[in-house]
């Protein structure tokens, strides 16, 4: 008992530096999330990527500029021409408010910031956030050490880098954190069943709500772990505590934020977690009823708690069946159900299937995204099983559920990422616990058996069996005594504790000690793994994400070459045409469009009018004539396209263009995709049909571009074009950027129908035909 009491000292000044060390740890990967995300500003300058970000720095601009309570009031009129947008009740207000705040704090400090410098680095800042947040979920899983690993894996994955790094001003920014406190903050409820944790929960989950529209993940996910543990019989009150007040203060929260409203209670991604609500009571109250009842009356009780349970969870169902019944889509978005059934917007959506984020991943995406950890995600799930606790099964389900969805829908593998991290922390700290154990005893071991000491070591070795046994000894004693001293209600369960304490911990030591030679080669092994992760973790930050879609750049034998068509084009929109023109172009580009051009358009990335944006692909799928009526008939001025066959740029219009065709015959019926493909292909060669030849889309593209080679080869397409020698009609070409990736086109005013006629006096029998002129000419464009 004295050696224990001496070591105790040792131990406090040890726990204290360890928490010092992983204190300072914590901090470096902090900064190390930060920094590796840097890549963009370093290499290019601080601009916004890609095409969402922009209308979220436009949103944050307004909301920084006009306050809180005009940005809620916003409407947009130079969105969706003629529509509009009501911007406070269609966005998720997270990231704006997120941004807006810092951008407050900071100037309350006299830090004078731009607004577009605060959103270029809030994802950077929020990662650093992120990777925290895991150290704290992994820590109540599986320990300190398995939490550090999985924070600094966080850190330097790529498919977190590719949605976080600086510039990247995305809902995903400030949502992955929020996600992943959210589950912490579940867990660490449901490690101590406070209700404290229980109330930040909830708010923390209201966050996510505000952030993302992924929060249904969140809803759904931890009412499946609740089930599970409820299945399984580890029903607690912690468990309650942990779920109840999620679900009735999240709810409500969740119903303030606009653009959910009453979603959070109508919407089929909700009812899981109402269904389970209704669940754990009924287990609730029967726990209760069997604590306080004698077996006789408690089977009395348990038979009407039952019955009554049953007819309210049917009469549940009945009322979910009913609302389900009463929607074309079941109650589920679009989105829900292409990730529930991956063939369901490709059938019914194209719009949604037109999005490359939303396509299914190929194998190489996981390797490229979260490289070796795909294969020490089998081992942490291992691990979790060795011991299984209610916080370990939660990690197993939330990995087993965001493997499938990432393989749904390629955007989702920023889900899988963090189960991703914590289980490979989990695997790696497990890994690294027994081996280190391994190498110390072992060479322990090999020092008593060297012949100059063999006398010595033999007494003296603390791992000696004989005080193994006068540990284990004292260990018995010791517990002895806390026995005599227990009530005669625990006593049985001390007697067993006693007895098997020793026993196991003797049978654990010889389950973990591997040999010494494979256990050095392992640890080598694993630093080498770790090696390879970091490097190919600093290549894609630098390399493959890094570049921000507005600027472009490719290297070639004669140095390194910078594309910055897209902004020379908005520049020219801004500088050449008048505030109220409208401009018009596929979806992908109008975001930027009125952010960097502040100019109108008619369709925008929000996508939340598939007539609206069917019409516009309508226009580009039609001959030149019908689509100056359509566009002419909502005020449309300028036409932009995107154009790659010059400089070999493949997400250009073209190939984009069998989508637009899709959308706009999914609506207008005349528009039909065999048209535009021979024999079942794709072709913009001699081969084409008349009717790709001849539509706005091919024409837009391609006019004058035989003038640049004298061939008209597309660097893309890698063939010649079919349609080389054309003049436009009702269009005219009035800017096309240095190096033809972005073309804008006027639409020419219709011409005087009384030309030249003024001269001719009109005979009695003529009149009829100026009618029938004028009614050629309002005939309906889109029929």
């Amino acid at each position: 008992m004295a050696a224990l009491g001496e070591a105790k000292p040792g131990g406090t000044l040890r726990h204290a530096f360890g928490g010092v060390l992983g204190f300072f740890i914590l901090l470096l990967i902090g900064v190390l999330a930060f920094s590796i995300r840097l890549f963009s500003v370093i290499k290019y300058e601080s601009v916004i990527h890609e095409f969402d970000p922009y209308f979220n720095y436009r949103v944050t601009q307004f909301l920084t500029k006009n306050g809180i309570y005009d940005f809620w009031n916003w409407f947009d009129d130079r969105t969706w021409y003629p529509l509009g947008r009501v911007i406070g009740g269609t966005v998720y207000p997270g990231l704006t408010l997120t941004a807006g705040t810092m951008w407050w704090v900071l100037h309350s400090l006299n830090v004078p910031l731009s607004v577009e410098t605060v959103c270029v680095f809030t994802a950077p800042i929020f990662s650093a956030n992120a990777a925290w947040a895991t150290y704290l979920l992994t820590k109540e899983v599986k320990g300190t050490g398995a939490g550090l690993t999985a924070a600094a894996l966080l850190a330097i994955v790529p498919s977190y880098i590719s949605r976080s790094v600086a510039g990247s001003y995305d809902n995903e920014a400030v949502a992955i954190f929020a996600l992943i406190f959210t589950f912490y903050l579940y867990i660490k409820t449901l490690n101590t069943g406070s209700l404290f944790y229980a109330t930040l929960n909830a708010l923390s989950y209201f966050y996510m709500v505000c952030s993302w529209g992924g929060y249904t993940f969140i809803i759904n996910l931890i009412p499946m772990h609740v089930l599970l543990l409820i299945v399984t019989g580890r029903y607690s009150s912690r468990l309650y505590i942990a779920y109840a007040p999620l679900v009735i203060l999240g709810t409500l929260l969740a119903a303030l934020v606009p653009v959910v409203g009453f979603n959070a209670l109508m919407t089929s991604e909700h009812f899981a977690s109402f269904l389970v609500f209704i669940i754990i009571h009924v287990v609730a109250l029967v726990h209760y009823i069997k604590g306080i009842l004698s077996t006789k009356m408690y089977k009395v009780a348990i038979t009407l708690v039952l019955s009554v349970g049953i007819t309210v969870c049917a009469g549940f169902l009945a009322i979910l069946v009913a609302l389900v019944a009463s929607s074309p889509t079941k109650g589920w978005s679009g989105r829900s159900l292409s990730l529930l059934d991956p063939t369901y917007a490709s059938k019914y959506i194209p719009i949604i299937a037109s999005v490359s984020e939303h396509q299914p991943p190929t194998w190489p995406s996981y390797f490229m995204d979260i490289n070796v950890l795909a294969f020490l995600v089998p081992a942490g799930i291992i691990a979790c099983f060795l011991p299984l606790s209610d916080a370990s099964s939660f990690m197993v389900l939330y990995i087993v559920t965001s493997v499938y969805f990432s393989g749904v829908m390629v955007r989702l593998m920023l889900v899988l990422a963090p189960a991703a991290c914590i289980m490979s922390g989990i695997a790696l700290s497990e890994a690294f616990d027994v081996l280190t154990r391994s190498v110390k005893l072992q060479l322990a071991k090999l020092f008593q058996s060297l012949p100059a000491h063999s006398g010595d070591t033999t007494s003296e070795s603390s791992t000696s069996p004989n005080d193994v046994a006068k540990v284990d000894k004292k260990v018995l004693i010791k517990t002895e005594d806390l026995k005599e001293r227990s009530s005669k209600k625990n006593r049985k369960k001390d007697k067993e504790t006693v007895e098997n304490a020793p026993l196991k911990s003797r049978s654990e030591k010889r389950l973990m000690v591997l040999p010494l030679a494979p256990s050095a080669v392992a640890i080598l092994l694993l630093v080498v793994l770790g090696s390879l992760y970091v490097i190919h973790c600093v290549w894609a930050a630098a390399e493959a994400y890094s570049a921000p879609s507005i600027v472009l750049t490719s290297r070639s034998h004669d140095g390194l070459h910078v594309f910055d068509d897209f902004r020379e084009a908005y520049a020219w929109l801004g500088h050449n045409t008048n505030l109220d023109d409208k401009v018009a172009s596929w979806w992908d580009y109008g975001y930027q469009t009125t952010a960097m051009a502040n100019r109108t358009v008619i369709v925008d990335n929000n996508t939340w009018n598939n007539t609206h944006i069917a019409t516009v692909g309508t226009a580009m799928s039609s001959p030149e004539k019908a689509a100056w009526d359509i566009f002419n008939s909502l005020d449309v001025k300028y036409v932009l396209v995107v154009f790659g066959g010059f400089v070999g740029y493949p997400s250009d219009d073209i190939n984009k263009f069998l989508w637009m065709v899709r959308i706009g015959g999914g609506v207008f019926p005349h528009i039909k995709e065999p048209d535009y493909l021979r024999d079942g292909q794709y072709r913009i060669d001699s081969q084409a049909t008349p009717t790709m030849l001849n539509c706005l889309m091919y024409k837009l593209s391609f006019y004058r571009f035989v003038e640049t080679d004298g061939k008209g080869f597309d660097r893309v397409r890698r063939t010649e074009i079919g349609k080389k020698y054309f003049k436009l009609t009702h269009f005219e070409e009035v800017f096309t950027t240095h190096h033809w990736m972005v073309r804008i086109y006027k639409l020419k005013p219709p011409k005087n129908r009384m030309k030249g006629k003024s001269r001719k006096p009109k005979t009695s029998s003529k009149p009829s035909s100026t009618p029938r002129k004028e009614e050629t000419y309002r005939k309906n464009p889109w029929q």
